[in-house]
């Protein structure tokens, strides 16, 4: 297995990406702590993991606040003495036109999108640098890429990450820990069928190469590339998923 006995944090695992991240990794022999701040929907993941043979801990905690990000953390470094993966995946996308927003929805997007990576950064990195091994994965927007009309305040979080993934990268690099990040395009999840409606889902397979909806496994398989041995000479990278979108 590609991460056997690996100790991996994915946050906003509770739906979507994060949970088939999760679900992957525990198959592929993983240890993986769920942080989410719906916490029964966290707990019915990481149960169903366990009921599969699978090693899962689920934490309630907001993203936005380290204090709440500090229990996972620490519950993984009591239990196995490091933390070898982070997938920093927790994020919101709700449309908004510019000149209609207010500075708490601009503020919200970021502090969910761009400084939740901030905190768990700061809590994982130290420990990663002290070994001299991790592995982190950065979810940004193939968006970044795309420019979006009524999502300035998402693409400009989804920027923050791809900026902070290089530079990162470049500074953790002497330490042998890898900073990637992901450019997902238009993913089939749970939550977008709140903001995107059919004939919207049909226009972006339209721009695509591939004339198929996205999965989110499609995004945790390259996670788990991203996260193993596999990708040992690859650091700073942005990797898009988005079924042959955006091409660079």
């Amino acid at each position: 297995m590609l991460l056997d006995s690996k100790i991996a944090l994915v946050t906003g695992a509770a739906t979507g990406i994060g949970e088939s991240v999760a679900r992957l990794f525990a198959a592929e022999g993983a240890r993986v702590f769920l942080l989410d701040h719906d916490s029964a929907r966290n707990e019915v993941v990481a149960e169903s993991i366990r009921s599969s043979g699978g090693w899962a801990s689920a934490y309630a905690g907001d993203v936005r606040r380290a204090s709440e990000i500090a229990p996972a953390v620490e519950g993984a470094l009591h239990h196995f003495g490091q933390i070898d993966i982070l997938i920093n995946n927790a994020g919101i996308y709700p449309r908004q036109s510019f000149l209609g927003m207010t500075e708490e929805q601009w503020d919200e997007m970021q502090a969910v999108n761009v400084k939740s990576m901030f905190h768990c950064l700061q809590a994982v990195l130290p420990q990663m640098v002290a070994r001299g091994s991790g592995k982190v994965v950065n979810i940004s927007s193939v968006t970044f890429h795309l420019g979006m009309a009524n999502m300035s305040h998402y693409v400009t979080s989804k920027g923050g990450v791809i900026g902070l993934t290089r530079s990162l990268a470049r500074e953790m690099g002497e330490h042998n820990v890898h900073i990637n990040c992901i450019t997902p395009g238009a993913i089939k999840t749970e939550s977008e069928a709140r903001f995107v409606s059919a004939e919207q889902a049909e226009a972006f397979v339209a721009s695509q190469s591939l004339k198929r909806r996205l999965m989110p496994l499609d995004v945790a398989r390259v996670c788990l590339f991203l996260s193993s041995e596999l990708s040992d000479g690859v650091t700073g990278q942005c990797l898009n998923v988005d079924a042959g979108w955006m091409m660079y």
